[in-house]
């Protein structure tokens, strides 16, 4: 074999071996977002019927997916949820954001600055019309408002309850030690659920808050169907989605790793994860 063909050889071999490598290290991850469109994912506004995106509310732009307020002219509790077409039991999922621009008018003064990504979530299509949130465990998401410490990735309960410390927690949202991320920056969150077992959040590599035992229960939700609100139910599946809840956001990733084909492999499962989270 000539030198020049040897060579070409090698680096075919070795494009070959890295490009199986690079499969095997993505292979489980999905892109939830693909980028280009809303393409798999189903909208439910508060005070509006499924599928209506009011007001352009979701959209893609330079691709990023933006949640925005431009054609608003109050807010009045328009709560809104972008749900991916799918469910999900045994995951880690994760979300680049950043806040931008101005609060819409109307917005309560909570919600500056405050999203979230919501897991284990009822079928929208179970959502009534004029329900404000999804049945769901929150991964919420908040940013700084450039003076007051402002932790981000903590967990609020619409219509659920969960354990802290193997304690039954009865206080609507629990604050994570994450630090404070003033401005427009983008962040990484990651939430790494297993069924009705644990939850835990991570930001930008960090841990930052680890609770158990997700069930139906508790308030914190309004205008939902009473069949759909089984009190007591461990959470062992559901449904993701991403809120407006009056302040502008932007997301660049949102892709899940989906652990459903290891999680009977307690070892397996544990050196899966262990992987994804260095």
């Amino acid at each position: 074999m000539k030198f020049n063909q040897l060579v070409k050889s090698i680096f075919i071999l070795t494009l070959f071996v890295f490009s199986a490598q690079l499969a095997i290290a993505q292979k489980g991850w999905i892109n939830l977002f693909n980028g280009k469109d809303l393409k798999n994912w189903t909208v439910k506004i508060a005070k509006h019927d499924l599928n209506d995106n009011y007001a352009n509310t979701f959209k893609v732009e330079d691709g990023l997916m933006k949640v925005g307020y431009e054609g608003y002219t109050d807010f009045n509790q328009q709560y809104g949820h972008i749900f991916y077409n799918k469910p999900f039991s045994y995951y880690l999922l994760k979300v680049q954001y950043r806040f931008v621009g101005e609060q819409a008018k109307g917005g309560e003064g909570w919600a500056y600055r405050n999203s979230g990504a919501m897991l284990h979530c009822q079928d929208p299509k179970t959502m009534l019309k004029d329900q404000d949130f999804p049945i769901s465990i929150e991964g919420q998401i908040l940013g700084g408002d450039g003076v007051s410490e402002r932790h981000t990735s903590n967990v609020c309960t619409p219509g659920t309850t969960v354990y802290l410390n193997d304690k039954l927690n009865k206080i609507h949202c629990l604050e994570s030690n994450s630090k404070t991320f003033h401005g427009d920056q983008w962040v990484t969150a990651e939430f790494l659920v297993l069924g009705d077992s644990v939850i835990k959040h991570f930001v930008n590599k960090e841990l930052v808050l680890t609770y158990t035992k997700p069930q139906i229960g508790g308030g914190n939700v309004s205008n939902y169907d009473p069949k759909v609100k089984e009190d007591g139910k461990a959470l062992t599946e559901g449904y993701i989605s991403l809120q407006s809840e009056s302040h502008p956001i932007e997301f660049k990733t949102v892709a899940i790793y989906n652990l459903a084909p290891v999680a009977k492999n307690k070892a397996k499962l544990d050196k899966v994860i262990s992987g994804l989270l260095k």
